[in-house]
């Protein structure tokens, strides 16, 4: 029986022998990452190379720095260029010993700007992940090498939007993937603590790029799988930093730390270098294997002595059902613990938003607004204040609301109104959100109040229509895809839609929001008993078994769709009647099943026509309104696969939208004119 152990034990530590030999040429052939090479200027030829850093870390997110060179007149301010890197203007001034978010960086200086780098299940590279509305003229090779300094590749675009070369146009919202990556198990090992995505410039060599930033040669070359010292300038290249860096256009860098014996500073080139690691590596194993012979054998002995316990009866027992999970959903709406005495945000929950957000004084707050005065209340507890000038728009919260925090200080989307900063105070939170001038979607649809003094005639448009939808789907499809990590909104309505002084939308309230995290199966489905949201909003899946997908959100959106479509309601009416339409004679309210009475039987159109908004007057293209419709009526379909993903939303609404930017209203004046015509004869 010993001699059966000791056999057992002798094969699994050879077993583990070679584990430790393979993982050990595993990372030491991939623990680093790939130059570009120059190949970001090639944008019709993919190569492994141009779509990101791998995700080969431990980490799967981490504090990284990306380097910019001021460029005026547009992006050389630290808040201009936050702007456009989707950063914090704060932390880039501070930073970079820079005065005001408004001073002027001289052209051509470096500029360090510290971020959140990530990568999910979803997608194998780090990025982080900015937005640029285009302007006319450009390119995705233009965006990428010219807007953001090479920071991302025009590759990397093109495979994560979803408009072709052909199809750019000035106004659409691109996603732009940074480069950045995080620190391998070798790097951190050798104590980096952070890389730094460093645009070469012209004249750089990698000795020089070291001694800017107070690190050697070869871990430069190490950190971007280089065997000789020959890059391109205009190409992004990683440094491994052990500490945060400091502005090197305004202070000398450290000097390079002092070499031990051991450290090795000569490019790889297989011989004497790679000697020297396998005799470290071989006597690392032999230890290893030696502690591992001792521990097993202590073990067996232990085993061997000990008397077996008798084995539990089948059925019985405490504890041997499964855990059901955890329901997250009244911590999130910001329900109070009334057995708790602690601050509206957990211990943990400060800590993060400390990291990320403004912390105001209440002073400030109350100065902002006038101490929350009745002129300044916007709707229910949200009010607006004014802080330098600049409009913002301040909810007073009770109960724990680390949820939603932690959320919106993780997402980065032009479509989605962004938290700036919070307050605590007397147990309640004070969130400070970006503010939209023009209110929510729901009151330009329903409210007389949101144009009073002004015309009744001032309606959104379908081209006004049909760009917010885009916008909201633009919003969920980064929630979806690419939020690290994904989030599913859960309380999507036109009431939480809301429109900035351009009427483009923005997606808010995120207080059921409920993250996907790498845990949950691979389509985010969780179940919950306590089913919370606004009625004529709500899949019959979660109403009826409490099922919550991202598929959740597109039923959401389909019925917000329908009301841009047919100006009806789709929640039931309040008994003030602020829900009824602007004009009183539309007050249907919606349900998904009457858009389906739309395309039953014959004369489709007709009935479409009549389902239409009359506010729009017949002022939209019956076919574009069509494509809309059926685009609506598949997402508010009862059976949940059946609805498409948001992404196949996005993409279908993107051609809706190219085609209403190309619609001529006049054309439909004289088809409708020659109708008329043809009826009177």
């Amino acid at each position: 029986m010993e001699v059966a152990i000791g056999r057992t034990l002798s094969l699994h530590l050879l077993l583990l022998f070679f584990s430790v030999i393979i993982q050990v040429q595993f990372q030491e052939c991939h623990g680093q990452q790939t130059y570009v090479n120059n190949n970001q200027l090639k944008c019709n030829t993919n190569y492994s190379n141009t779509d990101g850093f791998l995700c080969n870390g431990p980490l799967s997110n981490c504090t990284a720095y990306l380097t910019f060179r001021s460029s005026p007149p547009k992006y050389n301010t630290p808040l201009s260029i936050a702007y456009l890197l989707n950063a914090n203007s704060s932390a880039i001034a501070q930073l970079n010993g820079i005065s005001s978010l408004v001073s002027t960086i001289p052209s051509g200086d470096l500029v360090i700007i510290p971020i959140n780098c990530s990568c999910t299940s979803a997608r194998s590279y780090y990025q982080y992940n900015a937005t640029y509305t285009l302007s006319a003229g450009d390119t995705y090779f233009s965006v990428a090498n010219n807007t953001y300094e090479a920071l991302t590749t025009c590759q990397a675009m093109m495979s994560q939007n979803p408009y072709g070369v052909r199809n750019l146009s000035e106004g659409l919202d691109l996603l732009v993937p940074l480069m950045c990556a995080c620190p391998t198990s070798n790097q951190t090992k050798s104590g980096v603590e952070y890389l730094l995505t460093y645009l070469v410039k012209q004249g750089d060599t990698v000795d020089s790029i070291g001694n800017m930033f107070g690190v050697d040669k070869q871990s430069i070359l190490d950190a971007n799988e280089l065997s000789g010292g020959f890059i391109y300038y205009f190409t992004p290249l990683l440094v491994p930093l052990k500490s945060v860096p400091t502005n090197v256009s305004t202070s000398p860098p450290p000097p390079p730390p002092a070499q031990s014996p051991q450290t090795v500073t000569t490019p790889s080139t297989g011989g004497s270098s790679s000697k020297k690691k396998w005799v470290f590596v071989v006597i690392g194993v032999g230890a290893l294997l030696l502690l591992l012979a001792l521990s097993s054998f202590l073990v067996w002995r232990f085993h061997r002595r000990a008397p077996r316990k008798p084995a539990p009866e089948k059925g019985g027992g405490a504890g041997v059902g499964k855990e059901e999970p955890a329901d997250y959903t009244a911590l999130a709406s910001g329900s109070k613990d009334e057995t708790s005495n602690s601050w509206s945000i957990s211990s943990e929950g400060l800590r993060h938003a400390i990291e990320s957000l403004t912390v105001y004084k209440f002073e400030d707050l109350q100065k902002a607004t006038e101490s929350f005065t009745e002129d300044r209340r916007i709707m229910g507890s949200v009010f607006r204040g004014s802080f330098k000038g600049d409009d913002a728009a301040i909810k007073i919260l009770k109960g724990d609301v680390s949820s939603e925090i932690n959320i919106l200080k993780r997402v980065n989307h032009s479509r989605i109104i962004r938290l700036s900063g919070f307050c605590l105070h007397d147990g309640n939170t004070y969130l400070v959100y970006e503010y939209a001038e023009k209110g929510s979607l729901r009151d330009w649809l329903y409210s007389n109040d949101t144009k009073k003094d002004q015309s009744e005639t001032l309606v959104l448009g379908w081209k006004q229509r049909v760009q917010i939808a885009y916008d909201a789907a633009d919003a969920l499809n980064y929630l979806h895809n690419y939020a690290n990590p994904p989030c599913i909104h859960k309380n999507l309505t036109s009431g939480n839609v809301l429109l900035d002084a351009n009427f483009r939308a923005k997606i808010t309230n995120f207080g059921l929001a409920r993250s996907v995290e790498d845990g949950d199966s691979g389509d985010g489905l969780h179940l919950t008993r306590h089913v919370v949201g606004t009625q004529g909003y709500m899949a019959p899946e979660y109403l009826e078994n409490g099922v919550i997908t991202p598929k959740l959100d597109v039923f959401a959106f389909g019925m917000i769709m329908l009301e841009l479509l047919s100006g009806r309601v789709a929640a039931t009416a309040s008994s003030n009647g602020d829900d009824n339409d602007r004009r009183g004679t539309n007050n249907e309210v919606l349900s998904a099943s009457s858009i389906k009475q739309v395309f039953e039987g014959e004369n489709v159109r007709d009935k479409l026509r009549s389902f239409m908004d009359f506010a729009l007057d017949h002022d939209y293209p019956l076919e574009l309104a069509y494509s809309m419709a059926q685009l609506a009526n598949s997402c508010v379909d009862h059976e949940m696969n059946s609805r498409p993903a948001i992404s196949e939303v996005l993409t279908a609404l993107s051609k809706i939208h190219s085609s209403s930017l190309d619609w001529d209203p006049s054309d439909e004046l004289d088809r409708t004119s020659s109708i008329s015509v043809q009826v009177s004869c």
